[in-house]
């Protein structure tokens, strides 16, 4: 297993403080504040720790109400709210210095049979057919500000593949959706629950940065502010994060200094595996403002 894949796994492992309480620690990515899908896993983690019956995670609701601190761990508190016959249901308070940062509700159901349809595939090319992102040339990183540097020159745990690549450095105006395939760098165990987890994680990637593609502007640029407001994220059928995964991306609104993205996660066989939902704030402020 890779380096950055270790450490997210071990980022994704909380250690237990009591029966519903546990403590993650944080991972500076190039951030200016904690990664919201650090948190997003983290929380899912503390959640699924406390199950006592085989029910599988298929919805989670959060809300962000402050920036993480990079340097110092988050706690997790849960609450079991119910456990009923078939569906049980988790809501998930994260602290850190003593305020609430983050909470969300996750609800687990048994396995049982039902009516079943999904919404095919978008028709793109497969993982194997597209380039990874080109490496940016060392005279232009450094040009850019040091927490962009570290962004863009760190090696992650996922691979992303563009269906439709966009130059964030310096963005055009284009319609707001886009594909990306995506997988962990190297294959993990069999758990369903670290998948999930994982998957988590990842959700946050490029979401929010769809509703910017009609403004050409971009989370890069010193006059942007950027933040998730909460997070909506749907499991429906099994999968792998460390198999190609197809995140399939629209942004319908932006509005009051926010934009609300969708998407649909597809396996490599077509199978909607999840889907979800991000508001976020979006402000441009004028070039002074950042000097």
């Amino acid at each position: 297993m890779n380096a950055p894949v270790s450490e997210l796994i071990e980022l994704l492992s909380l250690e237990r403080l009591e029966d519903d309480l546990f403590r993650g620690q944080s991972r500076d990515i190039g951030t200016k504040y904690v990664f919201g899908g650090q948190v997003l896993g983290q929380a899912l983690s503390a959640a699924q720790a406390t199950m006592t019956q085989p029910r599988a995670a298929h919805s989670l609701h959060a809300y962000f109400l402050r920036a993480g601190d990079i340097e110092a761990p988050i706690v997790y508190h849960v609450d079991r709210t119910r456990d009923g016959g078939s569906f049980s249901v988790r809501r998930v308070t994260a602290v850190q210095h003593g305020k609430v940062i983050f909470f969300c509700a996750a609800s687990f159901q048994k396995e049982e049979p039902g009516a079943e349809h999904q919404l095919s595939m978008p028709e793109v090319p497969m993982p194997e057919d597209l380039e990874p992102p080109p490496a940016i040339p060392p005279e232009r990183l450094a040009q850019l500000p040091t927490m962009v540097q570290r962004w863009l020159n760190r090696a992650g745990p996922f691979e992303f593949r563009h269906v439709y690549p966009r130059d964030e450095l310096n963005p055009p105006k284009r319609p707001p959706y886009q594909q990306v395939w995506f997988r962990l760098a190297a294959p993990v165990g069999d758990s369903p629950e670290l998948h999930r987890a994982l998957l988590a994680y990842a959700s946050d990637f490029h979401l929010l940065g769809t509703a910017t593609f009609p403004h050409g502007i971009s989370y890069y640029q010193p006059n942007v502010q950027m933040a998730s407001l909460d997070h909506a994220l749907w499991f429906h059928r099994s999968f792998r994060a460390d198999d190609w995964l197809l995140y399939s991306i629209d942004s319908p609104s932006a509005q009051g200094a926010r934009g609300l993205a969708r998407g649909l996660i597809y396996d490599r066989n077509g199978r909607l595996v999840a889907s979800t939902a991000q508001e976020g704030m979006i402000r441009v402020l004028p070039e002074a403002a950042t000097r």
